[in-house]
């Protein structure tokens, strides 16, 4: 089985988050970048779960230019065996789909799993744009994937409840906790990572949707108040005068 498995650069959760150019550009002085979360520890390992149970081939794609490069590179030590890079920005949610959904229709995979979101703008919109470009079924969120053939059984969790799908390939899902395992890179698919292939493609003509006008922090957290536990009748009239329902 051939498995496309679509990843993001995202910051970790550490990084402080500024904004320059009037506060609508994103400020990427100091930030630690990393796969974002979803992509690599249910995406990506269970594909690799499934080539090791089955064979095929797993490739990694992103939208970014070079900086994204390390980030690939950590993704390929978990044990992708090749990776594509659309060579822009990108742009909001619809351009990446689109310049993934271009690049997969010259192929021949199987399968197309993404994170269920990122990290940084939880839009979790990719996959469905992927899918309906292309032309493929898609299901979301997926929680557990077996493969039989060409036939995929999925478990999502909805509403309390575990839904049971059966589909068959070609297919884009989106993976979400309980998919996989997060594995830690080992020596030997750090050094292995080094030499496999990155192959470099050159963005469709395509164009973004959205437009950011102005990104805003939220308001800065206010001082907390201690009340004795004593004294439950300031805590009742503070709960009247100064709390707050959000």
């Amino acid at each position: 089985m051939n498995i496309l498995v679509c990843i993001s650069q995202v910051p970790d959760t550490t990084s402080k988050i500024a904004f320059t150019d009037g506060n609508t550009k994103f400020d990427t002085n100091g930030v630690q970048y990393i796969v974002n979360p979803s992509d690599e520890w249910y995406a990506l390992v269970r594909a690799l779960e499934l080539k090791e149970g089955g064979g095929g081939i797993v490739t990694i794609i992103t939208v970014g230019n070079a900086d994204v490069d390390p980030v690939i590179r950590k993704a390929l030590a978990i044990g992708a065996d090749d990776a594509v890079r659309i060579n822009s920005d990108a742009k909001d949610s619809y351009y990446v789909a689109a310049q993934i959904a271009e690049y997969a229709k010259t192929k021949s995979f199987d399968l197309i799993i993404t994170g269920n979101q990122t990290i940084d703008f939880n839009n979790a919109e990719v996959g469905g744009m992927i899918a309906e470009l292309i032309g493929w079924d898609y299901i979301t969120p997926c929680n557990k994937l077996e493969v039989n053939g060409n036939v995929c059984k999925i478990e999502s969790e909805v509403a309390g409840s575990t839904r049971v799908l059966e589909a068959p390939t070609p297919l884009v899902i989106s993976a979400a906790k309980g998919m996989a395992e997060a594995r830690i890179p080992n020596m030997r698919g750090i050094m292995a990572a080094r030499t496999k292939p990155i192959t470099v493609v050159e963005p469709a003509a395509v164009s973004p949707q959205v437009k950011i006008n102005v990104f805003e922090l939220p308001p800065a957290k206010a001082g907390v108040k201690m009340i004795d536990p004593e004294n439950m009748d300031e805590l009742v009239k503070l709960l009247h005068t100064e709390a707050k329902v959000i």
